[in-house]
């Protein structure tokens, strides 16, 4: 603590900083960032950009760079991640920020900030282009997290062939996020051919009776093969629970 104070008193520590360490979380108008969670519980603290204004989710990603170093922010506009380079521009302007708008996930980085390298691949597979957001989204997590990512794209059991022309790729993986809609049968087909985890990530897309995710979330629920399902569209879940496998294989590996 007294090394904490010294250094705010100094200058060479901000406010914020001082408060992520000495209370876990440091407090901002948009509310309090979580500077701790990624210590304690492996997963880094993210800001979901539904339901927060540009200038909010702007403020909280500024408030992680500050932190810890990075900020991750999913389900992010053009609007909010322009305003994101805004803040950063005036308050940390060697920090820089990636936003793909396809998958609407953000991520800025202080100059400083060391990654981690986690010595395991998680590979992200898609039945279709229509899993391609909240696939995109468990691919961002993981990487943050240190995993290698690969992606294997459109391969759903409509045409079951391009998935066993991979087969040797994904046999390779040390766990696999799987993403698909409709019926959702991709991940259980896959969970039967591989000896790594599998994650099933049911996506909205479909129509009709059981449209919506919920045939996918049914059916990977109901799955024959052991794998585990996160909730329709719930891609931050499912690439943080990948980068959470990938850090324990990891440190086994280093044992």
């Amino acid at each position: 603590m007294r090394e904490t104070l010294e250094a705010l008193a100094a200058g060479d520590l901000s406010v914020a900083a001082a408060e992520a360490r000495l209370a876990g979380y440091a407090t901002g108008e948009a509310g309090r960032f979580d500077a701790a969670r990624e210590n304690r519980r492996g997963v880094p603290e993210a800001v979901l950009g539904d339901g927060k204004s540009p200038d909010e989710v702007a403020e909280l990603v500024s408030l992680a760079v500050e932190t810890t170093g990075h900020g991750l922010a999913t389900r992010v506009d053009q609007a909010a991640a322009d305003r994101v380079d805004d803040h950063l521009a005036t308050d940390q302007p060697e920090a820089t920020a990636t936003f793909d708008e396809r998958t609407g996930v953000l991520m800025a980085h202080a100059a400083e900030y060391d990654p981690p390298d986690l010595d395991a691949v998680v590979d992200v597979v898609t039945a279709g282009t229509a899993d391609t957001r909240p696939a995109g989204e468990a691919a961002a997590v993981a990487k943050e997290m240190g995993a290698t990512v690969e992606r294997i794209d459109d391969v759903g059991v409509a045409g079951l062939h391009r998935a066993l022309d991979r087969l040797d790729d994904l046999r390779r993986a040390d766990v696999l996020v799987v993403a698909a809609g409709r019926e959702g049968a991709l991940p259980t087909v896959l969970a039967g051919l591989v000896d790594a985890p599998v994650i099933g990530l049911p996506v909205a897309s479909g129509y009709g009776h059981g449209g919506g995710g919920e045939a996918a979330l049914a059916g990977l629920l109901q799955s024959c093969t052991v794998l585990t399902t996160v909730n329709v569209d719930a891609g931050f879940v499912a690439g943080a629970q990948a980068g959470l496998f990938a850090r324990a294989i990891d440190g086994a590996r280093d044992e």
